[in-house]
């Protein structure tokens, strides 16, 4: 059974960085693409950026382009994001995903139906 398990959130100020973590067990996830997603209170979830294990490709949110990197250590099973220039509008639950359905198109990554297995989510707060 596949666990993902998001760590590293929390309060940080205008400007700060973060950098969240989530491991994944329960699966080989070569085949896999792992992606962060966030919500805010009273709105919907939010692609974030997504990477495929194999390969690597990266896939990003308009906004957080030049902030965030999205990245995966292999050998831990672990996928990360970097968190730069934080900004009060980046206050979210922020959730990992995994997703095993190809085909991967890039402009199904965004999609949160494409991922079957979810994290606890983890609070990042950016306080202004």
């Amino acid at each position: 059974q596949v666990q993902l398990v998001e760590s590293g959130g929390g309060l940080v100020q205008a400007g700060g960085s973060l950098r969240l973590s989530c491991a994944a067990s329960g699966r080989t996830f070569s085949n896999y693409v792992m992606g962060w997603f966030r919500q805010a209170p009273g709105k919907e979830r939010e692609f974030v950026a997504a990477i495929k294990w194999s390969g690597g490709s990266t896939y990003y949110l308009d906004s957080v382009k030049g902030r965030f990197t999205i990245s995966r250590d292999n050998a831990k099973n672990t996928v990360y994001l970097q968190m730069n220039s934080l900004k009060p509008e980046d206050t979210a639950v922020y959730y990992c995903a995994a997703s095993d359905s190809p085909p991967f198109y890039s402009f199904t990554l965004s999609y949160p139906n494409k991922y079957s297995y979810w994290g606890q989510g983890t609070q990042v707060t950016v306080s202004s």
